[in-house]
């Protein structure tokens, strides 16, 4: 497994990052199995976990916990906080006193005293950049904390809160965590570029395209039957994808390649990106997404594929995380009560 440096914090990382979402309520509720799964994984040469605490309600964090026992300190941990664990308002978001509460609660899922890579899982626009940032600044001098990054931040905050971090003297997120697939490009154009300038880290996740590049039909899928705007056919978007996966695996065929393969491959030729996070539910998920580390892709292939899905756009604007602007979609937010 080929190592990359994580931004500009110095820390060692495998290319590819195992994600844990998928380990508990949300995937997989076999605790003992999951165990084995991640074992396995590091067992491969993937030094990388990300995981957050609204997996699962912190039952994600609690199984990583338990695989992690008497194996610390050779993996580079990293989780999230930002969303919801409980019905009051004040167990979310970006405020100093839930940050307070919420670090103490992952570290005791993950029977740690230290996080390697701690990530606000998206913005939050109820609370200035600058009381978060100051609030994971104190995480990081504590040793709590060791590198923070965000997750699913539009291009234009992630230069607030570069810029936010300078001038008020905080620390600055050093890692960014977009959406990144061969059918949702759009982060190309923006995204990977500011992370670049900046010189942040950047680990990918959704390289399958939420089971679209994985080679597998999702009509019967229980996501598929949830996320209807991601996933019906007769939807403009979604039909383009449906065309574009066609396309795609007879690239695959000709390069002697299952299509997955191909996927993650393109996703980790960008170099910007730092990981790409596999998501795997059950070990022959992982042994066939392993089986694909090292292959690499030609220009001919980039090619194609830059023909099918052209550089910069996203198939489905659903698949595109960035464009839930609360400015736009609630409305007491642009209409003078």
């Amino acid at each position: 497994m080929k190592r990359r440096i994580l931004g500009g914090t110095g820390i060692s990382v495998s290319e590819y990052a195992l994600g844990a979402m998928m380990f508990g309520g949300w995937g997989n509720p076999d605790h003992d199995d999951a165990v084995r799964i991640i074992h396995t994984a590091l067992d491969a040469g993937i030094n990388f976990v990300d995981t957050a605490d609204v997996y699962g309600a912190g039952e994600s964090e609690e199984i990583v916990g338990k695989a992690l026992k008497g194996r610390r300190e050779s993996v580079v941990l990293a989780t999230k906080f930002r969303s919801g664990m409980g019905e009051d308002a004040n167990q979310a978001g970006g405020s100093r006193r839930y940050i307070v509460r919420a670090v103490e609660d992952s570290l005791r899922r993950l029977g740690t005293d230290y996080i390697d890579l701690y990530q606000m899982h998206r913005p939050d626009p109820l609370t200035d950049i600058d009381e978060t940032l100051s609030a994971l600044s104190d995480l990081v001098r504590s040793g709590k904390v060791r590198a923070i990054g965000s997750s699913s931040f539009p291009a234009e905050q992630i230069v607030e809160a570069q810029w936010v971090a300078e001038r008020r003297g905080h620390v600055r997120f050093r890692t960014e965590q977009p959406p990144y697939s061969i059918l949702a490009r759009g982060v190309e154009g923006t995204i990977l570029p500011a992370a670049q300038k900046y010189g942040m880290g950047t680990l990918t996740w959704g390289p399958l395209s939420a089971g679209w590049l994985s080679g597998r039909d999702l009509s019967a899928s229980g996501r598929a039957a949830r996320e209807k705007n991601k996933f019906d056919p007769s939807l403009p978007g979604n039909a383009a994808k449906l065309d574009a996966v066609a396309e795609l695996k007879k690239v695959a065929a000709d390069a002697g390649l299952p299509l997955p393969h191909l996927a993650l491959a393109f996703v980790r030729t960008h170099p910007a990106v730092t990981s790409a996070i596999i998501g795997p539910r059950t070990m022959d998920q992982l042994t066939d997404l392993l089986a694909g580390v090292d292959v690499t892709l030609g220009a001919d292939v980039l090619d194609r594929i830059d023909a099918i899905v052209p550089p910069g756009t996203d198939l489905n604007r659903a698949d595109n995380y960035f464009t839930e602007n609360p400015a736009l979609s609630d409305p007491s937010l642009r209409r003078r009560r």
